[in-house]
């Protein structure tokens, strides 16, 4: 074994003393041998190095689609028909399976190279006629949103590059025109339109820099706003409307590269924490054939507003344009003219704790009206908002949330929307006529779990896949609204096959309560040969903020398989999600942590820990252990500091240890901003509880954090060492929030928790 980590120890009486400490004695912690001894793969137990050291477990998920806007089919990229490593795409008819070969393998050879492109998405011109392929991609912050564009067209079986002489994987959301024959794209934050007749290059914003951010977003709008794609086409191509962000004056946080080159490099990223000074935003029109931007007059301070969303109204005149105050409760909509950047608001969606952020607009009635989701009765629900003004009229009614809109036939006046009355750890899809009514579940009742769906645009046909916390998923073409099974495109039997090969554990959705009449949803993972007059240890994973459930009965890939592993060693796992997780449960349920975050959800999740002990006699109440990763790295430190005599062991990953260091839009969205509320802030951060510490703690953390930073993690130490708390710390050089990059570095982040976890929370059933 060669891992090694930091481990500081401090005993009363001694000076601290940090030092490397070597990776505990396989012989010493026999469940560690079983953690990582690659075991062959036909063991019914499962080991870290199965799940993560190879693609045993991967499973198969079916091709990208993409319908046809012309009723024709669907189009995807399938095995080469004449062989070889390429694939052909194909134009397939959902009610024959017939398929009409309409580029084979060999188009997408790059001319000259005599090497095919690896294809990461693609999408069609309106008259589809031409193929965008998008390739080499690389990552901005989250997500590959850099890379190579190539037009292929199918008429003349012509294959180009776009960009001209822009440099490799430098080219961001590339989009046809309407009339297919131009497309734009954003290049070092600046806007451009290729011409494809001559493949000429126009440059339409010239002022892109470092810090003038042209039809793309900085790191906080991109992270919080989930604002990537940064401009629009207007609908007749005569015009482009977009974003411009302007980050001076917003204060760069200098992370450390110590690992890339030889002396150390900083990193500088514009980063705004809480309560300091976000980039000005604004959003303007240029003509596409080149000339001046016209800049919609948009009120209030940039610097303290959020320009959350943007659509054409419809035409190609007018903007619609949706604008967050900086507290976050309140959505000004706006209609502007993208003529004369005159603008005049149509309505106001307030909520006394915060707005959502993600509405996305479709209109009806020919551009009179557009849907909008509102949680103005006390439930998400879609309603009709006129382009005149007025407070908006409901579609769908009833005590319960409508998760998303799917689909909208406008022919047929059906709007198609997922939601899960019942049980909120579940997704299906339902319809109802906009002009109202008792909503339809198309998704068979006899098929608990979630489900996800791709429409045609006639909603006659759908890509729907199906899964369960135990089921990997399925993938087939249905035809609705009947919602028959037409053909599976794929149904991952080699992975059911190999779950079903392991010695199996036994899961159980249930629900706790934890005092006056509050139920949290919950799951349990027992281990295999339970004995309930035994005792085990539990594992608690949590989350417990705004951003994400735990507590989804869906699968959850590797991490699912880690958690019935730790059930083989003789653990029980288990996960609650605590009132203010997204669950479909009101907008009382979601909003409860308003300036409550760090000080309700530890409270939950104690109340709900404390409450199962009571429930189940089987539970150890000397052995509790929790552990989770970003957000719910935050929640374990809580959970440790706050209720030391619960929890005995915690594992945190990549935590907010003081929420005054994380960004101003996703802090300020649930705490307000710092100094209207400090002692919220203080009592919520888990470093103002340190000194509490009681248990066996294990912090993890990316030293190349971007999002949640590896400062934090610093000021922790510094007031643990403090306070004399004994604690194991990893830092992972270079990696980001995700801790992924690099070889091996997943399996041995897993590895550690592994062994951290059969160290000090003893695995197995014990005699009461």
């Amino acid at each position: 074994m060669n891992d090694r980590l930091i481990k500081i120890v401090i005993q009363p009486g001694l000076r601290v003393s940090i030092g490397i400490v070597a990776a505990w004695c396989l012989s010493a912690f026999p469940w560690a041998a079983s953690a990582g001894d690659g075991s062959s793969t036909n063991s019914p137990l499962l080991t870290v190095d199965r799940v993560f050291d190879g693609d045993e477990w991967n499973g198969d998920t079916a091709p990208a689609i993409v319908w046809s806007k012309r009723g024709k089919g669907y189009y995807v990229f399938e095995k080469a028909f004449a062989g070889g490593s390429g694939k052909d795409l194909v134009l397939t008819n959902p009610e024959t399976d017939g398929k009409e070969l309409v580029a084979p393998s060999h188009a997408f050879t790059i001319p000259g190279e005599f090497r095919s492109l690896g294809i990461d998405s693609f999408e069609l011109s309106e008259d589809e006629s031409k193929i965008l392929i998008f390739t080499n991609s690389r990552r901005v912050w989250r997500q590959n949103t850099r890379g190579d564009y190539w037009v292929y067209d199918i008429t003349s079986r012509e294959l180009r590059k776009l960009g001209g002489d822009a440099s490799p994987s430098s080219l961001m959301f590339a989009k046809f025109s309407k009339d297919g024959t131009r497309v734009a794209f954003v290049r070092e934050n600046n806007i451009y339109v290729q011409q494809l007749r001559d493949m000429s290059l126009l440059r339409l914003t010239h002022d892109g820099s470092t810090h003038v951010i042209n039809g793309t977003f900085d790191w906080v709008y991109e992270e919080e706003l989930y604002l990537r794609d940064g401009f629009l086409w207007s609908p007749d191509g005569s015009s482009i409307a977009y974003w411009q962000l302007d980050s001076k004056g917003v204060r760069e946080f200098q992370m450390m590269n110590n690992t890339d080159s030889f002396y150390p490099k900083t990193v500088p990223l514009p980063y705004p924490k809480t309560g300091e000074e976000n980039s000005a935003a604004r959003i303007g029109v240029i003509p596409s054939k080149g000339g001046e931007t016209q800049w919609m007059s948009v009120p209030g301070d940039p610097r303290n507003h959020y320009l959350a969303r943007l659509h054409w109204a419809s035409n190609s005149t007018e903007l619609l344009i949706q604008q967050f105050n900086r507290w976050q409760t309140t959505n000004r909509v706006m209609l502007a003219n993208a003529r004369s950047g005159e603008v005049k608001t149509l309505f106001e969606e307030t909520d006394g704790a915060w707005v959502e952020n993600e509405n996305a607009v479709r209109w009806i009635e020919k551009g009179k009206r557009f849907l909008w989701l509102s949680e103005r009765d006390g439930w998400q629900h879609v309603y009709r908002a006129s382009r005149e003004g007025g407070a908006p009229s409901r579609v769908t009614k009833g005590d319960f949330d409508v998760i998303a809109i799917v689909e909208l036939d406008a022919a047929q006046e059906w709007l198609y929307f997922t939601a899960s009355p019942e049980n909120p750890t579940q997704r299906f899809l339902f319809r109802v006529k906009l002009s109202g009514g008792k909503p339809e579940r198309l998704t068979p009742a006899d098929q608990p779990g979630t489900h996800s769906y791709i429409l045609s645009p006639d909603c006659r046909w759908a890509m729907h896949t199906y899964s369960t916390f135990n089921r990997p998923p399925v993938t087939d073409l249905i035809r609705l609204p009947d919602h028959t099974s037409v053909r599976v495109l794929e149904d991952n039997k080699k992975l059911t096959e190999k779950l079903a090969s392991l010695k199996p554990v036994s899961t159980e959705f249930f629900r706790i309560e934890i005092g006056d009449k509050i139920l949290l949803d919950a799951w349990c993972i027992r281990p295999p040969d339970f004995d309930a007059a035994k005792r085990y240890p539990v594992v608690f994973h949590v989350y417990g903020e705004p951003a994400a459930q735990t507590v989804l009965d869906s699968w959850a890939g590797k991490r699912a398989l880690w958690h019935r592993m730790l059930a083989q060693q003789g653990y029980l796992v288990m996960s609650v999600d605590n009132r203010g997780t997204p669950a479909p449960r009101g907008r009382e349920w979601r909003r409860a942590l308003r300036q409550n975050i760090g000080i309700l959800n530890p409270a939950d999740q104690a109340a709900a820990t404390q409450a199962i002990l009571k429930r189940w006699d089987y539970v150890d109440p000397s052995r509790v252990g929790i552990w989770g990763w970003s957000g719910g790295g935050s929640s374990t430190l809580n959970a440790l500091f706050q209720y030391p005599d619960l929890y005995q062991t915690g594992m945190s990953i990549a935590p907010v240890p003081n929420q005054r260091y994380y960004d101003t839009i996703y802090q300020e969205r649930y705490m307000g901003l710092p100094d209207e509320s400090p002692d919220g802030y203080r009592r919520g951060s888990p470093i103002s509880h340190a000194h509490k510490l009681k248990g066996n703690l294990l912090i993890i953390h990316g030293t190349g954090d971007d999002n949640v930073h590896y400062q934090g993690l610093e000021a922790l130490v510094n007031e643990l060492v403090s306070n004399n708390k004994p604690f194991t710390m990893m830092a992972y050089p270079n990696r980001t929030h995700s801790i992924s990059e690099g070889k091996n570095t997943t399996r041995h982040l897993y590895g550690l928790l592994t062994r951290f976890l059969n160290q000090n929370l003893e695995p197995g059933g014990k005699p009461r």
